[in-house]
């Protein structure tokens, strides 16, 4: 039986001292992997996307452990240093190493994502895996400011998920080429853009954010 999110609270170590994060936390009783989700730039933990993800997770017997960067918690729109967010991945995987016993996945939309990447890079995280929802490997239009330097530090597996049509992945051959340099990496690309929106079809964020699990479920399932 899986049971409604429970609010939690998680505290982060900063320089300037510690904070807490808001997260929502599901474990079904069947748990065999378990996933914190990371929101992307412009959102926060509870965007209909990610509670669609999750849910859809959850229904697959993958716990899960949404969450706030420190200043989505804070009530800025930017996201703050690099640094803080590394240090929040750090303090959220060591929270869910408490709360279960199944392996722990790292699991990101966009800004999210590349964050878990440089964690784990840095060696702040060592998860089962890492999944990007829609890696934002440049900013768009400007495919000569990478963010790839750090990936080939990475150790765990990496699961690229990007829609064919978004921007931040424009020309495909250079994100190819990016994780051809990685570890243990792969792509997987869908229709739709940067949120995996598709061009006429119109679909709830949640809608989407769902679709996407059974594939990164799958993924999973053959790392543990």
């Amino acid at each position: 039986m899986t049971e409604p999110p429970a609010p939690i609270r998680i505290p982060v170590d900063l320089p300037a001292g510690t904070v807490e994060v808001s997260g929502d936390l599901a474990l079904p009783d069947d748990a065999w992997a378990f996933a914190a989700i990371a929101h992307g730039a412009g959102a926060g933990y509870r965007h209909p996307f990610l509670i669609g993800f999750a849910r859809s997770l959850a229904r697959q017997g993958v716990g899960t452990l949404r969450f706030n960067f420190p200043y989505v918690e804070a009530g800025r729109r930017m996201p703050g240093p690099a640094a803080h967010a590394v240090a929040t991945w750090a303090a959220v995987m060591a929270f869910a190493a408490t709360q279960t016993r199944v392996p722990v996945f790292a699991v990101g939309k966009s800004y999210g994502g590349r964050m878990a990447s440089m964690a784990a890079a840095e060696g702040g995280i060592d998860p089962a895996g890492l999944v990007y929802l829609g890696y934002p490997l440049h900013p768009p239009g400007a495919p000569d400011k990478p963010r790839v330097a750090h990936l080939p530090a990475v150790r765990p597996p990496q699961l690229f998920v990007e829609g064919r049509t978004d921007p931040f992945v424009d020309p495909h051959s250079q994100l190819e080429e990016a994780v051809a340099t990685c570890r243990d990496a792969e792509i997987a690309w869908l229709d739709g853009g940067h949120s995996f929106e598709v061009k006429g079809r119109k679909r709830a964020a949640d809608e989407i954010g769902a679709g996407l699990a059974p594939l990164v479920a799958t993924w999973m399932r053959g790392r543990t």
